[in-house]
């Protein structure tokens, strides 16, 4: 039984369209306008001086489950080229 709850759960996972948007557009060198394009999302700043600003970006992912789940993507720009990222999934707050 256990297996058979792991295949539908690999198949679900394969369903084209469900799996969630990745950084695998980003390269290092990017301008912001560049990635806010790439990644279909508007940046919103976080700090820095000018040239040298962290940014993030929400995406709604489709993760199969009872609750949403957001992926926050923290960009580092240095000299107006993006140096750096990193992924931080988070759970919203719930709503019921």
């Amino acid at each position: 039984m256990k297996t058979l709850v792991a295949l539908a759960c690999a198949g679900w996972l394969t369903v084209p369209n469900a799996d969630p948007p990745s950084t695998w557009p980003l390269a290092f060198g990017m301008t912001a306008q560049d990635v806010a394009n790439v990644l279909g999302e508007p940046l919103v700043y976080d700090h820095g001086r000018p040239g040298n600003e962290v940014f993030h970006v929400t995406v709604r992912t489709p993760v199969p489950g009872l609750y949403p789940v957001d992926k926050r993507i923290w960009l580092q720009f240095r000299r107006g080229c993006l140096t750096g990222w990193k992924n931080d999934w988070r759970r919203p707050p719930r709503w019921f």
